[in-house]
């Protein structure tokens, strides 16, 4: 296990939740939600700040799959945002992390927790980054190696620029 403060990232169209573990990469928490603002870069530019004031050492971001292994949109979108923020964090390495059922494992913990149904809304993307976070560190703990793959951005001459990169799986 690689010593280290991580961020979790559940990316959806409206909000994006984060989460934190501890520097030895053993708990996953809630850290806030960031509201995504259609032509705004606000969201993009928070989670940037937060890797620098927390001294993140990687980034982890859920990819939504089907049960079936299948992408659709939102694992484009997941795909789409893991890139950006690969810009804007590098070096800090950014992975993406299947995350099946993270949403409706969250729900679930919010539910068993006494959350009800309105208050779980602001929450439950911050608690959905925490289960992505916490599979991602305890897949790692238990195989010896980083979780999912790596998001790599291209280099041109100028390094990378926007819309260069790939986010591998």
């Amino acid at each position: 296990m690689r010593p280290g403060v991580r961020l979790g990232v559940d990316v959806g169209s409206v909000r994006v939740g984060l989460s934190l573990s501890d520097g030895a990469g053993l708990l996953a928490t809630p850290l806030e939600t960031v509201q995504v603002v259609e032509g705004s870069n606000a969201h993009y530019e928070r989670i940037a700040l937060l890797v620098t004031e927390l001294s993140v050492c990687e980034v982890i971001v859920g990819l939504p799959r089907s049960l079936s292994g299948a992408e659709g949109a939102a694992a484009g979108l997941a795909r789409a945002y893991s890139v950006e923020v690969a810009r804007r964090v590098a070096p800090v390495p950014v992975r993406l992390v299947d995350e099946r059922l993270s949403t409706v494992t969250a729900h679930q913990r919010l539910r068993e927790a006494g959350v009800k149904g309105r208050k779980r809304r602001p929450v439950v993307d911050q608690a959905a980054a925490v289960v992505i976070l916490q599979s991602a560190l305890d897949g790692e703990r238990s195989s010896g190696r980083p979780p999912g793959s790596p998001v790599v951005l291209e280099s041109g001459p100028d390094g990378p620029g926007p819309g260069h990169g790939e986010a591998l799986t």
